[in-house]
């Protein structure tokens, strides 16, 4: 899993069926810091996230098609989670 911070929604109005109906978000991955790490990544939300949101997300594909349905298609990153607070011992 990967902690990131929603940066906004996506948008299409053609898209492969597996995204009908679903939210897709942009999101930044963060170091357990907060700071940005690498890329920002496309994401199903599954959880009601919002843009600024901090967030967990998944990205192996077992576990995608595990939330999702057998038939996630191309699918390979949802939010699982809404994060209250992080904290490093």
């Amino acid at each position: 899993m990967k902690l990131a911070r929603v940066r906004g929604t996506i948008v299409a109005t053609i898209k492969h069926p597996a995204y009908e109906g679903r939210t897709i978000l942009l999101c930044q991955p963060l170091t357990p810091d907060g700071r940005d790490k690498g890329d920002q990544v496309i994401a199903v939300d599954h959880v009601q996230a919002g843009e600024g949101d901090l967030v967990l997300i998944l990205t192996e594909g077992n576990g995608v098609r595990q939330i999702l349905g057998a038939d996630a298609g191309p699918i390979r990153s949802v939010i699982v989670g809404i994060v209250d607070e992080v904290s490093a011992s």
